[in-house]
């Protein structure tokens, strides 16, 4: 494996501003890529789950403040909410001694309570960036390769295990440790199997459209209890809710959102799905190769600004997935588990509603090709490098 790309973003962020906060869900191997980048700094690395490095935070201005002229890596920051107004005070006091940039990485695996932690007290003088699982650009150019990614996911352990079997393992594995220990350390009193019956049922649902009302009724509670349920799944980067397109045609649009858990391999691991011949014969491989594409797309698209949305109206035309550019363009994409792909009529329907900039029809195949006249065959990878394309132009 080469390095992640990630890496020269995160040092270029932190060539930029005081702060920079690396979010992803565990085990994605946010720790490995900020002692990579600490190693080149001379870099003071303290981990928040650790009782001997939160004691030396007894006193937190005190401590950090004989390190202003030293990157300090704080790992799993959510679990000391208390830091980030001392975080603001030590930025500016190092501002004010000439030292505008690099003071903090700050690493953290729940989304939402740290954006929200931070941005109330680091509002500009930090950036975001998101570290996700492995992609289809970072794990070689093979179909041996797209494939053990699809079948394993992306997390670094269960991808790069030596077997399909030590990989099923590990993943089984990360499941019960989301359940037993981590969630709790949220704050959230939800029941192990409470929890496991509804990431089984999502990963069963996976690609459909999202029903609280049902899921809600399936485990056995109320609809905002639900809804929770899955904030939190969402929060811990592990749950995407792909919206609909919404525009003024005069069509009656679909409304729900559709779900996706964001890591194939984890909705194997539900589905007690172990390799490739049973994945293949298994009801869920349509919703799982679609699940595996968007969220590869979603995740290169997303440092270019670029937003993705489903599309579908009740007559019966559909766009798997719309990904709608900062300046307006629009790029329809239909995902097909097929050598020989054909867009269906929907798809066809949804390109006349929307007029897209282009239309491709992703498949896993090796080549890319015309299908129509404003239709193109591409494999994941290359509309991946499409994207990661237009992501360099956005930072250039």
């Amino acid at each position: 494996m080469k390095p992640r790309r990630i890496q020269l973003e995160l040092e270029r962020r932190l060539a930029e501003v005081p702060a920079v906060v690396l979010l992803g869900p565990r085990q994605v191997g946010k720790t490995t890529l900020a002692l990579a980048v600490a190693e080149k700094r001379d870099a003071l690395y303290l981990d928040l789950e650790s009782e001997a490095d939160r004691a030396k935070l007894a006193e937190p201005e005190l401590y950090l403040s004989g390190h202003l002229d030293r990157l300090v890596v704080l790992d799993e920051v959510h679990r000391t909410p208390g830091l980030f107004p001392v975080l603001r005070g030590l930025i500016d006091r190092a501002r004010r001694a000439g030292r505008r940039h690099g003071l903090y990485l700050l690493l953290g695996s729940a989304a939402l309570d740290l954006l929200r932690q931070s941005g109330e007290t680091l509002a500009g003088r930090v950036s975001y960036l998101a570290l996700d699982p492995f992609d289809v650009l970072e794990v070689g150019d093979t179909p041996t390769a797209l494939d053990r990614l699809w079948l394993r996911g992306g997390f670094p352990e269960s991808f790069l295990a030596p077997d399909d079997l030590t990989s099923f393992r590990w993943r089984e594995d990360f499941l019960r440790s989301y359940l037993e220990r981590d969630i709790p350390q949220f704050g959230r009193r939800i029941a192990a199997d409470r929890l496991r019956r509804l990431w089984t049922m999502l990963a069963h649902l996976q690609g459909g459209l999202l029903n609280v009302a049902q899921l809600a009724r399936n485990l056995g509670v109320d609809a905002k209890t639900a809804a929770g349920y899955l904030d939190l799944l969402i929060d811990l980067l592990l749950l995407r809710r792909l919206p609909p397109w919404h525009a003024n045609l005069g069509k009656r649009l679909v409304r729900s959102p559709k779900v996706y858990l964001r890591d194939s391999g984890l909705v194997h691991a539900l589905l007690a799905v172990r390799d490739r011949e049973a994945l293949l014969s298994h009801p869920i491989v349509g919703a799982s190769w679609e699940g595996f594409v968007i969220e590869n797309l979603l995740n290169v698209a997303a440092s270019a600004g670029i937003q993705g949305y489903f599309y579908r109206t009740s007559g019966g035309a559909e766009i798997d997935l719309l990904l709608a550019h900062p300046d307006g363009r629009l790029w329809a994409v239909e995902v097909k588990r097929s050598l020989a792909p054909k867009p269906e009529r929907g798809f066809h329907s949804a390109c006349a509603d929307l007029a897209p900039e282009r239309g491709f029809l992703v498949y896993p195949g090796a080549e890319t090709y015309p299908v129509s006249e404003h239709i193109e065959a591409i494999p994941p990878r290359a509309l991946a490098a499409l994207l990661a394309g237009a992501a360099a132009c956005s930072t250039a």
